[in-house]
Parts: C-alpha cells; structure tokens; sequence
C-alpha cells in the first residue's frame, strides 16, 4: 500500500484531500476493502468523480443511479446494480474508491 502511506485519510479512510487522488490510491483503497476493480467499477468511479467535479460534493444512492441510468443507460441505472458492484453501502464504498467525501446523508 506504498501510494497511500502518505495520504491523509478521516477516520474512516476517505482522503481528505480529493486532489490526492489517482488510480493507484483507487487500486490500493479497494484492496483494502477485499474489492479488484474492472470497467463497470472504472465507470462509476469515473461517473462520480464528474459528478463531484461539477456539484461540489458525492451524490447520494438514489442521485447516483438516476446519474448512471442518465448517462450510462437503464440496465446501470439501478440499486441492485450498484450492490453487486460496490456490496454493503454502494454510495459510501464507491464514493471512498473515488476519492471523495462521504456522502452526506450516509452514516
């Protein structure tokens, strides 16, 4: 985990500088969480991380599906989508691997 030893990180591991961001801190942080990054995975990242470029902060589930489902097509744009690529909280898991805060209605 060479790339992340000198990046800061909250308490639950989000970076807290977006700009510390790169895709080898995405690789390490989702090995941290038991994850191997594919394309679908790249694409929502990528998704977010515009997202985020433009609103100033990471969208929540249901933001985040009708994002995917606007821009990447319906078979994406759903829950159980997001589930099978980022278990648990898909918004707070996705959003951590993109390197952005978590959201802010997530717990």
């Amino acid at each position: 985990m060479a790339a992340l030893d000198n990046i800061a990180r909250d308490n639950e591991g989000y970076l807290v500088n977006v700009s510390d961001w790169n895709k080898t801190i995405a690789e390490e942080l989702a090995q941290e969480e038991s994850l191997q990054l594919e394309g679908a995975h790249w694409e929502i990242i990528e998704l977010l991380r515009d997202f985020y470029d433009e609103f100033e902060q990471s969208p929540a589930m249901r933001i985040m599906v009708k994002q995917a489902a606007l821009k990447l097509g319906k078979d994406k744009g759903s829950s159980i989508y997001f589930m099978r690529l980022f278990p648990g909280s898909p918004a707070k898991l996705a959003s951590k691997l993109a390197g952005l805060p978590k959201p802010l209605n997530c717990l």
